[in-house]
C-alpha cells in the first residue's frame, strides 16, 4: 500500500513539475533559435552558400580529367574499296579511346592551357574477299603522346574576373544574412511570447471579472428581494453574469489557439504544458541615430550587398560587349605516332603543330547589337536608380525605429502606472458599490478601465520588445553589451 501511494506521490509531483513549466522570454527566444524549424532552414540556406562559394573557388584550380569511350559496332558500313569506291561491307570494330589532361584555367584572359595525353585503338575484323569464309583482323594504336594547348577567346566576357568580385561578396552576405535571419525569429518569438502572455491575462481579467459579477449579481438579488433596487439594474447585473462566463469561454480558446501557435513556432512537443513570465525590466542602454547608422552599415547584410548589385550590373553590361564580337584563338604542340603495338609509340614519333583563329563578326544585323548594349546601360541606369533608393530606404528605417524607440519606453512607464492606479481606482469603487454610495454602471466603468489598462500595459510591453529586436535585426548589434552580433557568430 505505501509503495502504491510512493508511485502515486511521484506521478502527482512530475505532473505538477510538467504544469509548472516556466519559460520567460530569453529562454523562448533561445528555443526558438535552437528548435525553430525557420532556424534550420536558415542554417541550410548558409550552408548552401558557403558550398557553393567552395564549388567556385574550384573554377580557379587545375582540374585533372580522364576521359574515356569504347564503341563497339557490328554489321554493314560504308567502306572505301581499293579502287576509290565505297561499298556495304560487313565488319566488327572495336576502337576504344582515352584522354588524360591537366587543364588549368587563366582567369586574368578567361582562357585555358592544358596538357594532355590520349592512346586511340583500333580494332577490325572484316570478310576476306579474297578467301570467303576467313576474316581479315587489323589492330593499331595511335597516341598523341602529350600536347600543350592554348584556347584563347578574344574580345568576349570573362565570368572568372567577374566571379571574382562577386561571389566573396555573396559568401559575405550569407554570413550576415543568417545573424539577421535568427534576428527576425527572435522577434517573432517575442511577438508570439506577448501573445500568449495577452491571452494568459485575459483568461484572468475574465475569470476574476466572472467571480466578482457572481457575487455582485447574488448583492443585487439580496438588495431586489428587499426592495431597494430596480429589476432593471438586477437585469443589467444578470447580463453581465453572462456576459462574463462567454468571455471565459473565449479567453480560453485563444489561449489554447496562442499556446499552439507559439509552441509550433519554438519546436515544443505537443504535450508539453507551460507559463509565461512577464519581462517586467526592459534593456537599458543609449541609442543615437548615428550610431545606429553606423552598425548596420558595417554589418548588415543588405548594405554590402549594395556593392555587390552594382558590380553585377557593370558584369551585364561587360556580357553585352562580349557578345557583339566573338574570336577564338588556340594553338596546339606536342607529340603523336601510331604503331601496331603501344611500346613502338614512343620510337621516332613525329611533331604535331595545330593553330587557328576563329571568329565570328556579324555584318548586317539591323542594329541588334547595337539595342543589345543599349538594353544593358539602361537596365545598368535603372539598377543605380533602385539602389539610390534602397541606400536611402535602408537609412530610414533604422532612424524610424530608433526615434520609435524612446516612445515605446515612456509608454511602458505610462502604461505600468495606469495598471496601477486603474486597478486601485476599481477597489475603491467596489467598496463604494458595496455601500450604495454608486451604481452599477459605474462600477462596470471602473472594472474596464482596469481591464484595459492591464492589456494596454501588456501591448506596451510586446512594442518595445519586439522593437527592441527588430532594432538587433537592423543593425546586427548587441547594445546591452556593446558587441557586435555578426562578429560574435563569425567568430563561433
Amino acid at each position: 500500500m505505501n509503495r502504491k501511494f510512493f508511485i502515486a506521490g511521484l506521478i502527482i509531483i512530475a505532473h505538477a513539475s510538467i504544469a509548472q513549466t516556466k519559460y520567460t522570454i530569453t529562454e523562448v527566444i533561445q528555443l526558438a533559435i535552437n528548435q525553430s524549424p525557420f532556424s534550420k532552414q536558415a542554417l541550410t540556406q548558409k550552408e548552401t552558400s558557403y558550398w557553393q562559394y567552395v564549388s567556385y573557388k574550384t573554377n580557379y584550380n587545375p582540374q585533372l580529367r580522364l576521359n574515356a569511350s569504347s564503341p563497339y559496332t557490328s554489321g554493314f558500313s560504308n567502306t572505301p574499296q581499293n579502287d576509290g569506291s565505297v561499298a556495304f561491307r560487313q565488319a566488327t570494330n572495336f576502337t576504344p579511346s582515352m584522354n588524360l589532361g591537366l587543364l588549368q584555367p587563366i582567369p586574368w584572359t578567361g582562357g585555358t592551357v592544358s596538357v594532355n595525353t590520349n592512346y586511340l585503338y583500333i580494332n577490325s575484323v572484316a570478310p576476306d574477299p579474297n578467301n570467303p569464309g576467313a576474316n581479315i583482323n587489323r589492330e593499331a594504336w595511335q597516341s598523341g603522346l602529350y600536347n600543350i594547348q592554348l584556347t584563347q577567346p578574344v574580345f568576349s566576357y570573362n565570368p572568372l574576373r567577374w566571379d571574382k568580385k562577386t561571389k566573396p561578396i555573396i559568401l559575405e552576405e550569407s554570413k550576415r544574412q543568417y545573424v539577421q535571419d535568427m534576428e527576425s525569429i527572435s522577434r517573432e518569438a517575442a511577438s508570439r511570447f506577448f501573445d500568449v502572455l495577452t491571452y494568459q491575462a485575459n483568461e484572468q481579467i475574465a475569470k476574476f471579472n466572472l467571480a466578482n459579477n457572481d457575487t455582485i449579481h447574488k448583492i443585487e438579488q439580496g438588495r431586489y428581494n428587499i426592495g431597494t433596487t430596480s429589476q432593471d439594474k438586477l437585469l443589467q447585473v444578470e447580463l453581465q453574469l453572462l456576459r462574463s462566463r462567454q468571455d471565459v469561454a473565449q479567453a480560453k480558446l485563444d489561449l489554447q489557439n496562442g499556446m499552439l501557435r507559439l509552441r509550433t513556432y519554438i519546436g515544443l512537443k505537443d504535450g508539453d504544458n507551460f507559463n509565461l513570465v512577464m519581462p517586467e525590466a526592459i534593456p537599458e542602454f543609449e541609442l543615437t541615430e548615428e550610431e545606429a547608422l553606423a552598425h548596420a552599415k558595417k554589418n548588415r547584410a543588405d548594405y554590402i550587398a549594395f556593392d555587390r548589385r552594382r558590380i553585377e550590373a557593370e558584369a551585364s553590361v561587360a556580357q553585352a560587349k562580349g557578345q557583339r564580337y566573338q574570336a577564338n584563338i588556340s594553338a596546339s604542340y606536342g607529340l603523336n605516332n601510331s604503331a601496331p603495338i603501344i611500346p613502338d609509340l614512343y620510337r621516332a614519333p613525329s611533331t604535331q603543330q595545330i593553330g587557328s583563329l576563329s571568329f565570328n563578326i556579324p555584318i548586317i544585323d539591323w542594329g541588334r547589337r547595337r539595342s543589345l548594349m543599349q538594353t544593358a546601360y539602361a537596365n545598368k541606369r535603372l539598377n543605380d536608380f533602385t539602389i539610390a533608393q534602397d541606400e536611402v530606404n535602408f537609412e530610414q528605417e533604422i532612424i524610424t525605429q530608433v526615434r520609435q524607440f524612446e516612445l515605446l519606453r515612456l509608454q511602458i512607464e505610462i502604461t505600468k502606472k495606469s495598471d496601477a492606479v486603474a486597478l486601485e481606482r476599481y477597489i475603491v469603487a467596489q467598496n463604494r458599490y458595496l455601500i450604495g454610495k454608486i451604481d452599477i454602471t459605474n462600477l462596470a466603468i471602473a472594472l474596464t478601465e482596469k481591464d484595459n489598462a492591464k492589456r494596454n500595459y501588456i501591448t506596451a510591453l510586446k512594442s518595445f520588445w519586439t522593437a527592441y529586436f527588430n532594432l538587433r535585426r537592423l543593425t546586427l548589434y548587441d547594445f546591452v553589451t556593446g558587441k557586435s552580433l555578426y562578429a560574435q557568430a563569425d567568430a563561433n
